[in-house]
């Protein structure tokens, strides 16, 4: 089946080819807002990163789709009122394959060539168990053919440097991860991680089984204590403990914590750029100083003087 993809969309670029340049790409990932005080903190996020001309950006998909037409909206006004090149998220929870079709469509119908397949986490509990749509599909591969079918897609994978919470082992994960490739899919983004040995293993368990998918490290620093407390929900796994004692010491002084976060976040980087990633997906959260900060000291730069996350 082809949605009929307008002509214009080719010019696009593919973020597939991006990944696979010598250089890494830089980019960004946002969420879509659910109200209009967060809205206006996108968009005040987005114009502050903006001038630092990431390579992508990349609109998330609420659990259960909950946000799928914001998600839709708002990857369309990116595409549309700035300069950056945008990627939609897209999941199978709560959705027909008529519905996926939908929304695929409309992504074609704006110019979005760029999509990021993931399963999806079950509304209300994220670790609940997954419940397939009855006319919907069942694993991410499923949603990677109906993509490739639809048109001139270059479509992105989740990866995770532990393994999938819903995995048995690691060996399943990595079968799983490899089907999801050979499905279509150009590159893989992973789930954030604390330690950069995590993100390499992965990779080189990935490439032992003969796969060269590019996998794009997720990174976000620690700013608070209390993402330390929600780690295994935001990253399929517990936070490092050697990591965890460091941040224990500090935890009363809330500048501390943000500074070693930060300094953390960017070690992590650096070694991963060493060990030749394709890129560094920066995970804001809808704000830009923290990014911002990485981002500069990545690159040298003095940063910038930043009060808020």
């Amino acid at each position: 089946m082809s949605l009929g993809l307008p002509s214009r969309l080719p010019a696009s670029p593919a973020i597939g080819d991006l990944i696979r340049r010598p250089a890494p790409t830089f980019s960004f990932e946002f969420m879509p807002p659910k109200t209009r005080e967060a809205e206006q903190l996108l968009w005040r996020t987005i114009r502050e990163l903006e001038p630092l001309r990431p390579d992508f950006v990349s609109i998330t998909y609420g659990a259960g789709g909950t946000t799928r037409d914001t998600t839709v909206d708002v990857t369309e006004r990116v595409a549309t009122e700035t300069t950056l090149l945008p990627m939609a998220h897209l999941t199978a929870v709560n959705h027909s394959i008529a519905e996926l079709r939908n929304v695929i469509g409309r992504l074609a119908g704006a110019g979005i060539r760029n999509v990021l397949a993931v399963r999806g986490d079950p509304p209300g509990d994220p670790t609940g168990e997954w419940v397939r749509h009855p006319q919907g599909v069942l694993y991410a591969e499923d949603l990677v053919r109906l993509l490739r079918e639809a048109g001139d897609f270059s479509v992105g994978v989740a990866a995770f440097p532990y393994k999938h919470p819903r995995s048995a082992d690691i060996e399943s994960d990595t079968r799983n991860f490899i089907s999801k490739c050979r499905a279509g899919a150009d590159f893989a983004i992973t789930q954030m991680f604390f330690e950069a040995d995590d993100y390499l293993r992965l990779r080189d368990r990935v490439g032992a089984a003969g796969c060269d998918t590019p996998i794009v490290p997720g990174v976000m620093p620690v700013l608070r204590m209390a993402t330390i407390a929600r780690s295994a929900q935001l990253s399929g796994a517990p936070f490092p403990p050697a990591l965890l004692a460091r941040f224990e010491r500090i935890a009363d002084d809330e500048a501390g914590v943000r500074k070693l976060g930060i300094e953390l976040c960017s070690e992590m980087c650096r070694k991963l750029l060493d060990e030749g990633v394709p890129g560094i997906h920066f995970i804001t959260m809808n704000r830009s100083p923290a990014t911002r900060e990485v981002w500069q000291q990545l690159a040298g730069a003095p940063a910038a003087p930043a009060a808020a996350a």
